[in-house]
């Protein structure tokens, strides 16, 4: 039963709020229209009863016949009594007479002796009828000769009216009913007609046309806000979409570009391997030439996937160890490094200047900032390799470090001709600097934007027969410095060389200095 009980309950929405109206409406109007069936009897029934109070039996001449009369009387008056009033007695022994006063037909059910009359004196009573017909409204009394007295209305007027006004209520609440479910089925089609739309577009977008959007996003109605909030999930889906695109996208071209790398060196490798082996007689200088090349293949090997490995480390663990760190010691030791390893290169240490009421302060003996001192000094030692490579050899490059308030011209914020791979930074925060410029040849646009790429690599304008790079120096560089809470970028024009900003978190006090 109760299965079959589910099955025929109605599914839609529409059938349950049409049938949910009807159902209210009828129910409402059969309420209204029993509260008014209710009042009419009640006061049709109190004004029989005031008429019965009211009445004042006839004088003992005009129903002195019912008691019994001299045979020289006259006979009684038919209309001794007013309209349809009906007179019953109790003889002087007890009983019921059998005759009465007033015309019409029927009577009430009346005890057969006084005895087992049950009625008040002055208190009307409904009683049945003799005849099963309709019911009386009954009054006693006692009559000038102190006998017992019953007066009595018929009910059939008020029982007449309010069956009229009761079958009257049942068809009205039948029409009642059929013009709510016709009518309210139409009121409640046009009413879900924008979530009828909404599921046509929902339709369109499963079936492809993911461009779509709810044109119904009015506020103020409840179709509307699920409009909005429709449409706000509609955009994360699709931004979610995007991201997982773009991610698979990078994945697929970071893996196609790790493994030409790697084809290289192992190419490189395999074809001196393969030499020595066929050909076992090959000269002392041959052979040691071979075996070097085969351990700088090697080598180079080894450091691109150890800077593979630092960079899924970096992008999928947080940075361990935060410590104090003093980037001006950080940006000596990083120079002193650059001059042994580039000799004949200019390479100098500078404090960070105003430069014309741009907001940065003046370089500080110390400048702290938390983070993991080898991570940084590998950013300042990639960004000044980066420099001495790509730089011809007449080239200054000049690290400066310092303070600064984050904006357009100080660093930390977007702007035409700043490239980075991380979001901007909050404009007016206090940040520390560490800077790597150069008077070199600088960078197109489009160079700025892909130069923190994976496995990019500007032209070298360096020494002959230096060694070219992995391409994921400037990656790694910008990987650590997002993972500090900071930010890697870039200001270059081609002519007027390029800088190199890595802005860090200002959180250390630094002495005297502090930006307010």
């Amino acid at each position: 039963m109760r299965q079959r009980a589910r099955r025929l309950r109605p599914r839609s929405v529409r059938t349950r709020l049409v049938l949910i109206s009807t159902v209210l409406a009828t129910l409402a109007v059969l309420v209204s229209q029993a509260a008014g069936l209710a009042v009419m009897r009640s006061w049709l029934t109190g004004q029989i009863d005031h008429r019965l109070t009211d009445f004042r039996p006839p004088p003992p001449a005009a129903y002195a016949p019912a008691h019994g009369r001299r045979p020289d009387a006259p006979e009684p008056r038919e209309d001794a009594l007013p309209s349809d009033y009906r007179v019953f007695f109790y003889t002087s022994d007890g009983r019921l007479r059998p005759d009465s006063l007033g015309s019409g037909s029927g009577r009430p059910r009346l005890p057969s002796t006084v005895s087992a009359l049950t009625l008040e004196s002055g208190r009307p009573t409904t009683v049945p009828a003799a005849d099963g017909g309709s019911r009386w409204r009954v009054i006693a009394d006692t009559g000038p000769d102190g006998r017992r007295v019953v007066v009595a209305l018929p009910l059939d007027t008020v029982e007449g009216a309010t069956s009229k006004l009761l079958w009257f209520s049942l068809a009205i609440g039948a029409v009642v009913a059929a013009g709510v479910g016709l009518l309210g089925s139409a009121a409640v089609r046009l009413g879900l007609r924008p979530l009828a739309r909404m599921e046509r577009t929902a339709l369109r977008i499963t079936g492809g046309e993911s461009a779509l959007t709810v044109a119904d996003t009015d506020p103020r109605t409840e179709t509307g806000r699920l409009g909005i909030a429709f449409n706000t999930m509609l955009g994360q889906v699709r931004a979610a979409l995007h991201r997982k695109d773009a991610s698979e996208q990078r994945l697929r071209r970071f893996m196609a570009d790790a493994g030409h790398e790697l084809r290289t060196p192992l190419t490189s490798i395999q074809g001196f391997a393969e030499l020595l082996v066929e050909q076992p007689r090959l000269p002392a200088a041959r052979r040691r030439e071979a075996h070097e090349l085969i351990a700088r293949n090697a080598e180079r090997m080894s450091r691109l996937v150890d800077d593979l490995f630092l960079l899924a480390k970096l992008g999928y663990a947080p940075v361990a160890h935060r410590e104090t760190v003093d980037l001006l010691s950080l940006a000596a030791d990083g120079v002193g490094a650059a001059v042994v390893a580039h000799p004949g290169r200019e390479v100098r240490l500078a404090p960070l200047g105003r430069g014309g009421g741009d907001g940065a302060e003046p370089a500080l003996d110390v400048v702290e900032a938390l983070g993991d001192a080898h991570q940084l000094s590998q950013v300042i030692g990639n960004l000044l390799a980066n420099a001495c490579r790509h730089t011809p050899p007449g080239a200054r490059v000049e690290v400066r470090v310092g303070t600064v308030r984050t904006g357009p011209d100080t660093g930390g914020t977007d702007r035409p001709g700043r490239g980075s791979a991380t979001a901007a930074l909050p404009a007016g925060v206090p940040a520390c600097v560490v800077e790597v410029a150069d008077d070199g040849p600088g960078l197109a646009a489009d160079a700025a934007q892909q130069v923190f790429e994976r496995f990019y690599r500007g032209p070298a304008a360096g020494p002959d027969g230096a060694e070219p790079g992995s391409g994921l120096g400037l990656s790694i560089a910008s990987t650590i410095a997002e993972a500090h809470d900071g930010r890697l970028e870039v200001d270059t024009r081609p002519g007027y060389g390029s800088t190199f900003r890595l802005l860090l978190p200002r959180s250390v006090g630094a002495g005297p200095g502090d930006l307010p």
